[in-house]
């Protein structure tokens, strides 16, 4: 999906105006946190936190490669 966007005064800062397409694709609504990321080629406008992403991949990982000591430690 390409769409234009312009830059819009609101109160004494600028915005955007996302159309419902864009929100229902990022599973966002009003009062929601959007996080704007670099990319390679540009940004990324993205409704996960990228951080966070990253902090649960390696969480899970350990998780996978350390089951059997986790099991013992939660009994």
């Amino acid at each position: 999906m390409n769409a234009t966007l312009k830059i819009t005064r609101i109160g004494n800062s600028a915005g955007i105006i996302l159309p419902k397409e864009v929100l229902a694709r990022l599973r966002a609504g009003v009062g929601d946190a959007l996080f704007l990321s670099e990319a390679p080629d540009g940004v990324r406008l993205s409704s996960v936190d990228p951080d966070f992403a990253a902090k649960m991949e390696a969480a899970e990982a350990i998780m996978r490669e350390d089951r059997d000591i986790l099991r013992v430690l939660a009994k």
